[in-house]
């Protein structure tokens, strides 16, 4: 899949979430509240008894005539029971109907570094995958990214995934994200063609990328250009240049520098 078509899976992607389809910003049933986290409490008929509170350094939220509430590791769902349950057995309201939404997500974040469209933090609110991360963070940068990412745990543990295999539909790569973690994404290996090709430069370098296809990406051979006198100049292991001559079949490596000479016929 070369970076034109990552690009494609992408913006799908990103349409996908904006329309709902991923539910990146969706509050889901299973999430649980954490230290940071801020909420509005409400009770449906008393407009005063509404009150915005943040979960505290011990896991906890003040409310108007119940006090502390331990609330880490809870739903919102069981925090509405539990107000409700206290507000009615302390003579306060009868059969109250409450509610509590979540407005800051602090206690849940991951970051995507790297070569996206909008790098920073992100807020876990459901069961998160390493493709509705890269759809909240507007894909990769077509032409830029580079088809591997690293995913970094919390636990300071990492993890190479693959991002040709994850958008040709590989489910291994598409793992699970967790709270802490950070993706991030490279940017792309390049190489340099220069001669008589017809638009010398500088170019990301496909996975498996042959000289053939390098010239290719150059704009074709000039009138004047033959394959069949190519050199790269590439740097080995101890960081010392060399100049091997290639043939078309052969695959290009990072920061390679390919000459297309003049044919001598």
């Amino acid at each position: 899949m070369n970076s034109r078509s990552i690009g494609r899976v992408l913006r799908w992607l990103v349409a996908l979430a904006l329309l709902g389809g991923t539910g990146a910003r969706a509050e889901a049933p299973d999430y649980v509240l954490g230290i940071g986290d801020r909420v509005r409490v409400s009770v449906f008929g008393y407009p005063d008894m509404t009150a915005d509170v943040r979960v505290d350094e011990v896991g906890s939220i003040r409310y108007a005539l119940v006090g502390s509430l331990v609330v880490t590791g809870h739903s919102t769902r069981e925090v509405e029971t539990t107000l409700a349950q206290r507000l009615s057995e302390g003579g306060f309201i009868r059969n109250p109907q409450v509610s509590v939404l979540i407005t800051e997500y602090l206690s849940r974040k991951v970051a995507v570094m790297g070569e996206v469209s909008k790098p920073g933090q992100y807020a876990l609110t459901q069961r998160s995958k390493v493709l509705d991360l890269l759809a909240e963070a507007g894909g990769v940068v077509t032409g830029i990214a580079s088809d591997a990412a690293t995913l970094l745990r919390a636990d300071g543990s990492k993890m190479d995934i693959d991002l040709f295999r994850l958008f040709k539909g590989d489910a291994a790569e598409n793992v699970v994200i967790e709270p802490g973690d950070t993706l991030y994404v490279a940017r792309a290996s390049q190489f340099y063609v220069y001669g008589e090709v017809q638009r010398p430069g500088t170019y990301r370098l496909e996975r498996r990328m042959t000289v053939s296809q390098a010239i290719s990406a150059g704009g074709g051979l000039t009138p004047r250009g033959t394959e069949r006198r190519a050199t790269v100049k590439r740097r080995d292991a101890s960081g010392d240049e060399e100049v091997l001559s290639v043939r078309g079949s052969d695959t290009l490596q990072p920061d390679d520098v390919l000459q297309i000479k003049e044919s001598l016929f």
